[in-house]
């Protein structure tokens, strides 16, 4: 979530560096952890000034330019995400030669490698930052014109990203792209304006266009042109992506893999401060979003589980009444949403058929919908008003693990932000912030219990039937862990709420037909212990998971596993690791295919 201004004038003598920081001031909420500008000099070379803090530190560095800077000119103002707070991480960034500066707002998800892939052919990086990527790239791809160049880069570019160039070789023009992160041109009588957000250029320009997705922009003295062409593409293949490493299954390196993708779904979107969250994808539609006192929740098979925990997070958290239901059905629902609901649409693809079909409805009926998906310039990026990236990399195994955890830890923070507009309280919110930063660490802890699981999935191998029991946050997760075990195991495996046994349930019980109940020490931990009494009256066997240092349940349960402790709400993030490590050993035990489970695709584009 960063602030890009950049501006060029028909007159190319004429300072125009007050308006330039005027208008990045405006643009100060977005981020003030640092501040840059690169602008042209009368001999068409580059200056570039960058400062730690506020835009007024900026100010200072730049006094003595006042009446030489010209244009074209950028500015940036950072919220820091890849790199830490320094001058060499803010913006504007340059390649190897400072003939090419770039502003970036948004993510390079493939940095890593494009970054060791330029490195190896000898380019020499300043920062830590993964826009520097993009400055090298349109370096090593340019011949004489520059938005060939930047169009060329961004071929390479998995993410997102609102950008502004500009170059030595052509010093009367700024190149602009926009992909999922906004960016708009400006027309003023003598000037023409690049800038993430409206409200920073309003006072100087009277027309304004606003550049979709994949489109590149080229502004000069006389006015601009937008390139938006589909042509053939090179396929750039990664092969790390589908490299297993030394796993056996994509599944159990998926799993393993939690505390880093954990780790990147939440990084730069936590605000210890505020007790809050920062997501850069809901700002456009802010102003709605505090008006919101209805949420309506909808997806398909995993994504609906988590859909279930954001109903209970949403209600208890937020105070906002929420509603879970499997978009195939909402779609065919006659409902009576308001004006003051919102829907909030999940899917690991995006491209989730019932689930883009529950977004149109909405959108058509002028219902606020977000989207909290996986996948960049999916069909839900595209139809939703807003969303959030959950950042979990490419998931090849079938039965989603990495992206349902960074599913709940986005509702989480949506929570949050919801939350601390309404009644959630600054010391609840600094609370839930401070243990979601340990949430990556907690989640190594938890995968340390495989061996024990394999141990247990080894005694309960010839089972075939599987009750798994939870209440509250952990119901959706008992729904998920047998989902997991039907998907890839073909046993048949239900998920129910711990207290519904009595109505039922009991009558299946028996020593062979296992009951795994999640029973961490929360708020509704007797309640659980009082269901797995039951159960073992009945004769019935008992696999728990539970908190460490609880002894209690040994004497109860026939096998026990244990999650370290933390918040109720973030129980779900730890419980269900176990329980995808049990069905991953089950179904290996088996012998089934488990990355690509019989009838099951990856992304269902259809009804």
């Amino acid at each position: 979530m960063c602030g890009i201004v950049a501006c060029l004038t028909k007159d190319r003598d004429k300072p125009t560096l007050s308006i330039g920081i005027d208008a990045l001031t405006r643009l100060e909420y977005r981020g003030y952890d640092s501040a840059g500008a690169a602008f042209r000099t009368a001999s068409n070379t580059i200056i570039c000034k960058k400062a730690i803090g506020k835009i007024l530190n900026l100010q200072k560095e730049l006094e003595e330019y006042d009446q030489t800077a010209l244009t074209p000119l950028i500015l940036h103002t950072r919220w820091a995400t890849h790199g830490t707070v320094t001058t060499s991480n803010a913006h504007p960034l340059s390649d190897c030669s400072g003939n090419f500066y770039i502003a970036h707002n948004g993510i390079v998800e493939n940095y890593t490698s494009l970054k060791k892939q330029l490195q190896e052919e000898g380019h020499v990086f300043l920062s830590e930052t993964d826009t520097e990527v993009i400055a090298h790239l349109i370096e090593k791809y340019f011949i004489n014109n520059l938005e060939d160049a930047v169009r060329k880069a961004l071929e390479q570019v998995v993410g997102t990203y609102g950008i502004a160039v500009i170059s030595t070789y052509e010093p009367d023009k700024i190149v602009a792209a926009s992909l999922s992160s906004p960016l708009l041109i400006g027309l003023g009588e003598d000037i023409i304006f690049v800038a993430s957000d409206l409200s920073a250029i309003a006072p100087y320009i009277q027309k304004v266009v606003y550049l979709d997705d994949r489109e590149v922009a080229v502004i000069e003295p006389n006015g601009y042109t937008i390139i938006r062409e589909k042509k053939p593409q090179e396929v750039q293949w990664s092969g790390s992506a589908h490299d297993k490493g030394n796993y056996p299954h994509y599944m159990l390196q998926e799993i393993m893999e939690q505390p880093s993708t954990l780790e990147e779904t939440m990084r730069g979107r936590l605000d210890l401060q505020e007790g809050s969250a920062k997501l850069g994808g809901l700002i456009s539609v802010a102003v709605r979003l505090s008006r919101v006192n209805n949420v309506q929740l909808v997806g398909c098979g995993t994504a609906y589980h988590a859909c279930l925990f954001g109903e209970y997070l949403l209600e208890e958290h937020a105070c906002i009444s929420s509603k879970s239901e499997v978009s195939s059905e909402f779609r065919y629902r006659k409902r009576a949403l308001s004006k003051d609901t919102a829907l909030i649409a999940v899917s690991q693809s995006g491209e989730t058929a019932d689930t883009l079909a529950a977004i149109k409805d909405a959108v058509s009926n002028n219902i606020l919908a977000l989207g909290i998906t996986n996948s960049i310039g999916s069909t839900q990026t595209r139809i939703t008003d807003a969303g959030v990236y959950t950042r979990s990399g490419t998931e090849i195994g079938v039965a989603a693990t990495k992206t349902f955890t960074s599913q709940l830890v986005s509702l989480v923070l949506l929570a949050l932000l919801l939350g601390r507009q309404r009644k959630l309280t600054l010391p609840e919110g600094q609370t839930i912030v401070n243990e979601l930063l340990r949430i990556p660490n907690l989640v190594r802890h938890t995968l340390l219990c495989t061996d024990r699981v394999l141990e247990i999935a080894k005694k309960y191998e010839n089972c075939e039937n599987f009750f798994f029991l939870g209440r509250k946050y952990n119901y959706p997760i008992a729904k998920e862990g047998a989902l997991k075990l039907k998907e890839i195991s073909y046993v048949h495996a239900e998920g129910s709420y711990g207290g519904e046994l009595k109505h039922g349930e009991l009558a299946l019980v028996s020593e062979h037909f296992p009951s795994i109940c999640i029973v961490p020490k929360d708020s509704v931990y007797d309640k659980m212990v009082s269901n797995i009494e039951e159960i073992k009256t009945r004769n019935g066997t008992v696999i728990a998971i539970t908190t460490e240092g609880n002894t209690e349940l040994k004497s109860i349960a026939d096998d026990v596993i244990y999650i370290p402790e933390t918040l109720e709400i973030l129980y779900p993030i730890l419980s269900i690791i176990p329980l995808q490590l049990f069905a991953y050993h089950f179904a290996n035990l088996r012998g089934c295919d488990i990355d690509k489970p019989r009838n099951l695709a990856k992304s269902v584009t259809v009804e």
